[in-house]
Order: C-alpha cells, then structure tokens, then sequence
C-alpha cells in the first residue's frame, strides 16, 4: 500500500514538474514571440510622455492601455530580464503599436525622445526668435529674454556684451522637451562661436574691430540686405563712412530704437536721439540689431573695395550705389519719390 502511494506521489511530482516546464517552455516562447512581433502593424504614431520617477510597471500599463504593446507583464517581464527596469529614461517619445516591444524598449532605454525643430531665419531679433521657441512650447519667451539679459550667464558663456542679441546664431536646431532654457541660448551661442572661428577673429583684429563691433556692423548689413550679392557692397558704404567719421544712417538701426514700432518710420523717428538712431550717432551703435548669418558676418569681415558712400532701395531687393550725396539725392528722387 505504502509503495503504490508513494509510487503515485512519485508521479504526481513528475507530473507537476512536467507540466511547469512546459508551461516555462511555453511562457518563454510566447514572450519571445510578444517581444519581436509589433502589436499592432500599420498603427499611426502617437506621443508618449515619462514623467521623471515614474516606474516599469506604472510605464508598462501605460503603453498597454494606449495600445502600443499586448501585454504589460510581458513587457515588465523582459525588461527585468535585459536589466532595463531602472534605465527607462524620462521624456517624450513618439511611438506606436507597429514597432516591437524590442524597439520600444531600446527607444526607452536609449532616450531616444521627441525633439522640436527650431529654425531661425538671418536677421531675427532676440524677441523674435523667444517667440519661435515659445511656439514649441520650449521655452517661456519672458524667461528667455531675461536669461539673454543675465551677465551671469552672459559671462559664463564667455561673451564679451551686456546682452546676446545678435550671438543667436541662425541656423535650425533640434531641442527636447527636457532641454532647459539656458541649454538653449547655449546651443545658439555655441553655433556663433563655432563660424566665427580664429581666421575671422585674426581678420576682425586687423580691420581694428572687435567681434562685438563685427557683429553689431554684420546685423547692420543683414538688415539691410534684399539681394545677397549685394552684401559686401553694403558692408563697403558702412566701412566708407565709417573711415571718413560720417554718420552710417541706416533705417534698421532707427527701428531697433522704437518700442512698439508700427511698421512705418517716420521723419520724427529720424530726428529723436537714441542709442541705435545712427541718423543721430556718429559710429557704430551700442549693440547688434538681430542675429546675422555668416554671409553678412563674412561682408562685414571682408567689404567690397568702392568708392561708394551712399545707396538707396531701388524698390526691387536691390539698391542703387552713389558716390556722392548730389548723385545720391537724383537716386532718392528716381527711385524713392518717382520724380
């Protein structure tokens, strides 16, 4: 009696032990398959975001519920196995159900996140381009303005000006969510920094500029600029004058004076005494107008050589070019006044 029970238990042991190890073949086999195969082939993309200190199984539930995997203890499961629970990075990621649980999990872990294209055309001010970053939700435009204005921050990046208008360098750039306000400015800061490179800052020596000087006349150029072969023709009126000690007058400069300018310079904005009005100023104004790019940084490193003084806008991007302030004045009245 004792052997066949113990013959019976003998097994119902082997029995059970059979069972689970088929159920673990089985159980390895399904989540091996769980991890290839996407859970839904042909899903459109979706935005998901990980908030810092949020869990595997909190991150699991989330992609199941939002129908990006099956299941979410399989999920959990092979991320323990690939000792990836904890190395689940915070951010915002773009997926969907057509990629694996594999793929998900790499993009997880890898901190492969969503990122916003900025792209800052020649010539933007520093509040125009706080504007388009506002639009990617980066970056509030009033904390972007008041970092700009920081000489903290000014100085920890190096940059010899009382504020960073014109050192955002225009250029396209890509930021996540997570990038910081400050990471930003430094990003833009940095591309200057990386174009006007040590032949240009030899050159601006030489000229008797500093680069603060540079910049300031290369924003200049950028804002007058319609034609961009006409760039060093430009640069060679402002260095003309700037040789002879007259007076640059240049429109762009009158209007980075006004506040809340309206689109329409008038003969009273000419004559009122600011720090930019060069109708006003003899030399260079105090600071850059807006962020040129590195043709009109090149222009005012290396102008045309002419005997130029004056120009006027020819109403087609293009100016006409004057020697003298008689041959100017018939100019203004041909093409400006129509007479």
């Amino acid at each position: 009696m004792i052997k066949n029970r113990f013959k019976k238990f003998t097994i119902t042991v082997i029995s059970l032990l059979i069972i689970a190890l088929l159920g673990g073949v089985y159980l390895f086999m399904d989540i091996s398959s769980f991890i290839k195969k996407p859970f839904r082939p042909g899903s459109p993309e979706q935005t998901l975001t990980i908030v810092p200190g949020q869990g595997l199984k909190a991150i699991a539930e989330h992609l199941e519920n939002q129908s990006i995997i099956s299941n979410k203890l399989y999920f959990s499961v092979y991320a323990k196995i690939k000792k990836a629970g904890k190395k689940l990075q915070a951010g915002e990621y773009v997926l969907s159900g057509s990629k694996s649980p594999e793929e998900i999990l790499d993009i997880l872990v890898s901190g492969k996140v969503k990122l916003y294209r900025v792209t800052l055309p020649e010539g933007v001010t520093m509040r125009e381009i706080a504007g388009l970053i506002e639009k990617e939700g980066l970056c509030e435009p009033e904390k972007f303005i008041a970092l700009c204005q920081n000489p903290a921050l000014i100085k920890k990046l190096e940059i010899q000006a009382l504020s960073l208008e014109g050192y955002l360098f225009p250029d396209t750039y890509f930021f996540s969510r997570q990038t910081t306000c400050e990471d930003i400015i430094s990003a833009m800061t940095g591309r200057f920094k990386s174009v006007f490179a040590e032949t240009w800052q030899q050159r601006a020596k030489e000229l008797g500029f500093s680069i603060h000087e540079i910049l300031t006349l290369a924003s200049i150029i950028e804002k007058e600029t319609g034609a961009a072969d006409e760039r060093p023709l430009i640069s060679s009126v402002f260095h003309n004058r700037l040789k002879k000690n007259m007076r640059l007058e240049s429109d762009p400069t009158v209007i980075y004076g006004i506040e809340d300018f309206d689109g329409n310079i008038k003969k009273t904005h000419l004559q009122t005494r600011t720090g930019y009005n060069t109708y006003q100023i003899t030399g260079l104004p105090p600071g850059p107008i807006a962020s040129p790019g590195a043709l009109s940084l090149e222009a005012a490193l290396y102008p045309a050589s002419t005997p130029y003084f004056y120009f006027v806008s020819k109403n087609d991007t293009t100016h006409y070019f004057s020697k003298t302030f008689e041959e100017h004045t018939k100019a203004v009245s041909r093409y400006q006044l129509k007479k």
